[in-house]
């Protein structure tokens, strides 16, 4: 096993159950790890990562092992939401002094918020086309019609496009997004599916989002099956929104810029691996994979650096690592915390939308936990290839 700095490992009884690298870990997060842990489905302690915070169900920035169940919320209902950056071959000093038209078109060609193309793109639907949707549920039209124009849009909440230069003064395009309404409506479909089997079987749960399929009941391949369709649709649609953005950029710089790598990593999702020489379900809430020499994108805040990083294949941890800052207030105590002015301050140096201040306060960078101390935490998890500074900052606003 790779040596860990474990901030706190928690017992029920003689029984192992969370493992945590949170140095700044609140107490309710850890509670909900813990009954996490107990579920009947979970196979090992649970793995929490230093940005771990409360979430629906199982907490986000958890890694939960399963081996012979899913437990579909412990997923999310943003299924393969991730992270994708491009190292581009571009200097700082390519980059125009008045950065407002790169923001202005990136705007215009990646929809944001809950906008969507007003009508499909060519890319998505030759995607659709080679990979169908072929699921067991019942979807209302409205829900399979989404499908085609939003692949290529961003979202919402957490969810941005940057432009970044590291301590080498290198470009690099970044952004945050998975698998839209369709993964949301997946996702939510069999999590009800899944509460009303567990309740029709009285199978005991302290909380009824840790619902699961045994890998005996009809939902179970049916969940796995439009899961990992959903993966690919959220890594697919970060890969259209990479090249769309990196047509901004060549249009800003009057040239084809040059990819020198592409790094794209989910961290809502779960997949089979190899573990201790069983073979498990691991369920990555708000983390990604950091085996040995994996690549992996970090984001801060809005208004703090992100990372590439790679892999030191820490075992404790099922080979995992933190996926970002991870929130400190929720959405409402956010905006009852901070006000427009502090924000615009901690925004200073970057191009953003200004204008939007009031309607993005609840992503100011004071709502999220510190990034740096993320990434100190979890120094036995990932080595810190690249630190990317954004000059450029788009989110979603309605």
């Amino acid at each position: 096993m790779v040596s860990s700095h474990i901030a706190d490992i928690r017992f029920d009884g003689d029984v192992e159950r969370v493992r945590s690298w949170a140095s700044n870990l609140e107490e309710n997060t850890m509670q909900q790890a813990l009954t996490s842990a107990r579920c009947p489905a979970v196979s090992g302690p649970i793995a929490l990562m230093p940005d771990a915070h409360w979430g629906m169900g199982a907490t986000v920035g958890s890694v939960i092992p399963t081996e012979s169940a899913i437990i579909p919320a412990a997923v999310g209902v943003d299924i393969g939401c991730g992270m994708i950056a491009v190292e581009t071959d571009l200097d700082a000093s390519h980059l125009p002094d008045n950065l407002g038209p790169i923001l202005r078109g990136i705007g215009k060609v990646i929809p944001a918020g809950f906008n969507r193309h007003y009508k499909a793109q060519k890319t998505a639907i030759d995607w659709l086309a080679a990979n169908p949707l072929e699921t067991d549920l019942e979807l209302k039209s409205n829900a399979t019609s989404k499908m085609a124009p939003q692949l290529g849009t961003l979202g919402g909440g957490n969810h941005f496009v940057e432009v970044s230069i590291d301590e080498r003064d290198k470009v690099w395009a970044v952004l945050h997004s998975g698998s839209r309404g369709i993964g949301n409506i997946l996702a939510q479909q069999h999590i009800g599916t899944a509460r009303q089997l567990c309740q029709d079987l009285e199978r005991s749960l302290e909380d009824r989002d840790l619902a699961y399929f045994l890998d005996t009941d009809p939902g179970f391949n049916a969940y796995i099956k439009d899961m990992l369709w959903a993966q690919d649709y959220a890594l697919e649609n970060r890969e259209q929104m990479m090249n769309a953005l990196l047509g901004v950029l060549n249009d800003t710089v009057g040239r084809p810029v040059k990819e020198l790598r592409r790094i794209n990593c989910h961290h809502n999702y779960t997949e089979r691996e190899t573990h201790d020489d069983r073979e498990l379900w691991i369920t990555r809430k708000g983390a990604i994979r950091a085996d040995v020499g994996d690549m992996g994108v970090i984001p801060g805040s809005m208004g703090t650096n992100s990372y590439i990083v790679s892999g030191l294949g820490n075992a404790a941890s099922y080979r995992s690592a933190a996926h970002g800052a991870g929130r400190a207030y929720g959405r409402k105590a956010a905006k009852r915390a901070f006000d427009v002015a502090s924000f615009e301050a901690a925004m200073e140096g970057r191009m953003w939308q200004k204008s939007k201040a009031a309607e993005l306060l609840d992503e100011s960078p004071m709502a999220y936990k510190d990034i740096t101390q993320v990434m100190s935490d979890q120094a036995d998890l990932v080595t810190i290839e690249h630190e990317l500074n954004a000059v450029v900052n788009y989110k979603g606003t309605k």
